[in-house]
């Protein structure tokens, strides 16, 4: 669908600018129009019978989808791609079209929880077992492997506590074995972290992160490798999980601008994160690209940047109602579980009620911060503030 398939020697900003769109077969106009629909109009009885259409029915795609799905895989660099109507969504769909009744999935301990439940309250039920590991076990996952382990998730870097996992090692380890491996690469994007390049089946996110950009869509993105495509591609048919076609058009739109935004989150994040981590009331900052965060290591020499999501460890002597006046009475950052857009968003997160092969003691509270677009002294002002009021208050 796009008027530059092969594009690959440019450099990521000027791809971005062109995938997904063709003026010439669009009267002209610069973006690709919205389609919408369920009929599809066949003009012989041969056609009609042999399903002779690029689109055969509404949930076999549109053209808005197909030209978001054909611009993500050249971004990525995959065999092809698919969208579902959420990250979730993409999460559970790959995780159908790699597992069967009586395989066995590894599981990141550190994982997005809503992943975790998907594990164990749907796919449980159809005789999938998951266990889960430590983050950092690098190569040695080998040794949680069973006969029927049919699938690795890796989350890189964790949700909350953003641990970079080793991914070359595990997936090589993976491989050797003929284990399929999905990632969630939602913090780091294709332009930051090539997954399929680190030897990645399945490379999933959150499309209504930093794709959309604008926290005015839900969407999830999942490609895959060559090997690995037929099998995605048949699942998603089978289940008809169609995103809408305003949120692809608008995710079009936000790919036009995504490695200036992730650029801009990088460097503002970063300034905040070295800011916090010379705070009296922070023992911790968990930010990859920071040399003590678990796996900064890896971060370095896989991933060519890093994104506006990290966390912070409050120190042990501040209480819950020191933190509710710190939250509650913030006038920029707001307090909401999303991320990629333009604003400023912090939440308290635990993750030790629910881990359970790896001890969660950070020692004090814990935040995760999205840095948005609003000026770094505004958002520095705004969390000074707020210490005071936790010091005050605790």
């Amino acid at each position: 669908m796009t008027a530059h398939p092969d594009n690959t020697k440019l450099r990521v900003s000027t791809r971005l600018t062109q995938l997904g769109r063709n003026p010439a077969e669009q009267y002209g106009f610069v973006n690709a129009p919205v389609y919408r629909g369920s009929t599809i109009i066949y003009q012989t009885l041969d056609d009609v019978e042999q399903r002779r259409a690029r689109f055969s029915y509404g949930t076999a795609g549109s053209p808005t989808i197909a030209n978001l799905e054909d611009a993500w895989t050249t971004l990525a660099g995959a065999g092809g791609s698919v969208m579902a109507p959420s990250g979730i969504g993409v999460i559970c769909l790959s995780l159908y079209a790699m597992t069967k009744a009586g395989d066995h999935l590894l599981m990141p301990d550190c994982v997005y929880r809503p992943t975790r439940n998907f594990c164990s309250q749907i796919l449980a039920k159809f005789g999938v077992t998951t266990s889960y590991y430590d983050p950092m076990v690098g190569a040695g996952i080998e040794k949680l492997l069973q006969k029927n382990t049919s699938a690795i998730f890796l989350e890189a870097p964790g949700s909350q506590s953003f641990e970079v996992p080793d991914v070359p090692a595990i997936a090589a380890v993976a491989s050797k074995h003929g284990i399929k491996t999905i990632m969630d690469n939602t913090w780091a994007t294709p332009v930051f972290f090539r997954a399929h390049e680190h030897g990645i089946d399945l490379s999933l996110e959150a499309g209504t992160k930093y794709l959309g950009g604008h926290s005015d869509l839900l969407l999830g993105i999942v490609s895959a490798n060559e090997e690995s495509w037929p099998a995605l591609r048949s699942t998603y048919e089978r289940m008809g999980m169609l995103p809408g076609a305003e949120d692809c058009f608008l995710a079009l739109r936000g790919m036009r601008t995504m490695h200036l935004r992730l650029k801009e989150a990088e460097r503002r994040a970063l300034e905040i994160a070295r800011w916090l981590k010379e705070r009296p009331e922070v023992s911790k900052v968990l930010h990859p690209a920071l040399p003590d965060c678990p796996g900064h290591e890896n971060w370095r020499r896989d991933f060519r940047g890093s994104s506006g999501l990290f966390s912070i460890v409050l120190r042990g002597q501040f209480t819950r109602k020191g933190l509710a006046s710190m939250l509650e009475g913030l006038t920029v950052f707001s307090m909401g579980f999303s991320w990629g857009g333009y604003e400023s968003l912090i939440a308290p997160f635990d993750c030790a009620e629910y881990r359970t092969v790896t001890q969660w003691k950070p020692g004090g509270l814990t935040l995760r911060l999205q840095i948005g677009l609003e000026d770094v002294e505004d958002l520095k002002n705004d969390l000074d503030a707020g210490f005071r009021r936790l010091k005050k208050d605790s």
